[in-house]
């Protein structure tokens, strides 16, 4: 199975990552990337960026090192009513948007805390990928959430990261098979990605990779198996208007 594009890593301008974004693109590259995308935390997350940073991706090429580049944003959910750090004025030049929960940004809740969040989250139609949904701290009803994500046409993550044997994230590995399972209940499309902090990660997928062949996950449901699915996370931004008539082609 080849995955042709990683959407959720980091540069260092997320305050706790360690490569720059051309360093990113040229992991991208040595891994046979075709698209990637950047998605630095928002203000809320500490050591993090001003809200400034995401109001100028303007300036950046479409493409670079032959990779199309694509400007994202992975947003703090704030609390149970699905409240996120982002203002109107920084949708403007974003290409996509991954909300998240954090534990050193949201308060760890219930079961039905969680989903309520995540439901509210759902009703955001610019927010088109739900990140890393997979850490025990942050319990979840995976059927309600796989169906919910079907019906908003929201993608949910298998998180690469999420299965390092150095993860902080608990439960990681079962929760991930429970959500791939009810995915595939409810033909729910996935996303996977790397969540790499470092240029070398960008684009190591095989982890995820393992789990999805493991559990026989349908791929036609993995949006990176397709530059197609692309038109899951694009949405309605600039990018994909540009692009809509002209055919993505390969490095």
């Amino acid at each position: 199975m080849k995955l042709l594009f990683d959407l959720h890593t980091h540069t260092i301008a997320s305050g706790h990552a360690y490569s720059t974004l051309r360093e990113n693109i040229l992991g991208a590259k040595e891994n046979g990337l075709l698209c990637y995308g950047f998605a630095d935390h928002s203000y809320k997350m500490e050591g993090t960026l001003d809200k400034i940073y995401f109001q100028n991706f303007k300036v950046l090429p479409e493409k670079i090192e032959g990779i199309t580049v694509l400007a994202g944003i992975e947003l703090n959910i704030l609390d149970f009513e699905g409240n996120l750090d982002v203002e109107d004025f920084m949708y403007e030049d974003l290409d996509y948007m991954i909300a998240s929960m954090h534990s050193n940004v949201m308060t760890l809740g219930t079961k039905a805390e969680n989903m309520r969040a995540l439901e509210q989250v759902f009703e955001n139609e610019k927010i088109k990928i739900i990140g890393h949904p997979d850490d025990e701290r942050f319990p979840l009803d995976y059927d309600r959430l796989a169906k919910r994500a079907k019906e908003t046409k929201t993608l949910l993550e298998l998180n690469n990261t999420s299965l390092s044997p150095d993860s902080y994230r608990i439960g990681a590995r079962d929760n991930q098979i429970k959500l791939l399972k009810s995915c595939e209940k409810y033909g729910t499309k996935i996303i996977i990605n790397s969540d790499a902090h470092f240029y070398l990660d960008v684009g190591n997928l095989e982890r995820a990779k393992s789990l999805v062949e493991e559990v026989k996950f349908p791929e036609e449901l993995i949006v990176n198996t397709s530059l197609e699915g692309l038109k899951y996370v694009l949405n309605d931004s600039k990018r994909l208007k540009k692009f809509k008539d002209k055919p993505w082609e390969r490095p």
